[in-house]
């Protein structure tokens, strides 16, 4: 598969979360395989979140001769961070530091980098990906690198770690962006600290968990000197974006979504789903987002135990409850907000981060969004990427955001 289908691959499995409302079963079905013992957590966990319980150096597949050492302090992270329900976990990450000195204003920046959808299997987690596989984000934190910025990047709940990956799931995915950085900040020889300007940035499944830790910051973290936050193509209303996904070509990750709020709620669907659809699930929980093509195109009528689409679900209140759940947009960021859509973006409709940045307006939120129109969600990705690296650059330098609320 080329680098252009791998992030076709994954930006477009955020679409997987259209179907969330359908969880699965609260616990693996398969067994996990054997993963490094780096990641397994010990039985007693630190008390405050973002304290570092190991950290180790990071190899880099490409790099045999380690010369990568040379120019960045690369650190693989085990870190204390709490779930959803309120349950102490370790998570894991990756934490990325120039070697050359900082010549920018204050002190080095670090971001928050909320990964893009990875996959469900341990074998998928950022911080393995870049020792072990290809890490298709790996472009866009280079270039943050190159300006001298700390990068910080969460594997999220069970990426990586024990458990079942608890994918879109607001609260966990925004409270482990938080941590991360807190765990960045406290890892001897980085030059970082509790000082140290915190920016946070995030595209699809990322943006949903850039987005979600910057309403959380205020009340979660908020002795971080956090400046701003960059998101785009942001899932905020899962009910929406499953109208564009079911039976679609990212029909596949669907059960991404299914598993990862299931197992945060200890939700189990199994009665409402047939053969195929326990079947389809078990077999997704062990996939990355390179296995985009296995199963596209399945409505999702197919899977269900009464042959009616997934989202009829939504009408019975437990589950929209568990949906309402992760809709972004109803807590006040308290720092500049950057938001980027494609209005062409044909896995999260533009109409979704529309609303998300326009509530956040409503609330009194420095907000300005910048739509493009490159077409599909993978297209929309390129400029923000840039955009959000010019935001950050004003953001460190002390300068004010422009808000354009009174256009969106």
């Amino acid at each position: 598969m080329t680098r252009a289908r791998t992030l076709v691959a994954s930006l477009a499995t955020i679409a997987a979360s259209a179907i969330v409302f359908v969880a699965a079963p609260a616990q693996a079905v398969v067994d996990e395989p054997p993963r490094p013992a780096f990641y397994e957590a010990p039985a007693t966990l630190p008390a405050a979140n973002g304290t570092v319980i190991r950290s180790e150096t990071l190899s880099f597949l490409l790099d045999p001769a380690n010369a990568t050492s040379l120019v960045t302090n690369a650190k693989r992270v085990l870190y204390k961070t709490t779930n959803r329900s309120g349950k102490a976990i370790a998570v894991s990450g990756v934490v990325l530091v120039p070697r050359t000195a900082w010549v920018g204003i204050g002190s080095r920046p670090v971001i928050g980098f909320a990964a893009g959808t990875q996959g469900m299997g341990d074998r998928c987690a950022p911080s393995r990906q870049y020792s072990e596989g290809f890490e298709y984000e790996g472009f866009a934190i280079q270039g943050l690198l190159t300006r001298g910025y700390a990068v910080a990047v969460t594997d999220y709940e069970g990426l990586g770690t024990a458990g079942i990956h608890t994918y879109m799931d607001r609260v966990s995915q925004g409270r482990a962006v938080l941590d991360v950085i807190r765990a960045a900040q406290r890892i001897p020889g980085t030059g970082l600290s509790s000082t140290s300007p915190v920016g946070i940035e995030g595209y699809s499944q990322g943006g949903g968990a850039a987005a979600s830790a910057g309403e959380l910051a205020s009340t979660y973290a908020p002795e971080l000197k956090l400046k701003g936050v960059a998101v785009g193509a942001v899932p905020a209303d899962l009910k929406q974006v499953a109208a564009t996904l079911d039976g679609g070509l990212y029909s596949a990750f669907a059960f991404f979504a299914l598993r990862g709020i299931s197992a945060s709620y200890g939700v189990d669907l199994v009665p409402y789903l047939n053969a195929k659809g326990v079947e389809t699930m078990t077999t997704v929980e062990q996939d990355c987002v390179f296995d985009l093509f296995g199963h596209s195109f399945v409505k999702s009528s197919t899977l269900s135990y009464n042959g009616k689409p997934m989202s009829d679900l939504i009408a019975l209140p437990q589950f929209g409850a568990m949906i309402a759940d992760q809709k972004i947009g109803n807590i006040k960021p308290t720092v500049p907000v950057f938001v980027s859509h494609s209005a062409l973006d044909d896995v999260i409709p533009y109409a979704v981060g529309r609303a998300m940045a326009k509530s956040w307006c409503n609330k009194g939120a420095n907000v300005r969004m910048s739509t493009n129109v490159l077409p599909t969600h993978v297209g929309g990705y390129v400029p923000f990427v840039a955009e959000a690296s010019l935001f950050f650059e004003g953001r460190f330098a002390g300068l004010p955001q422009l808000s354009n609320c009174w256009l969106i």
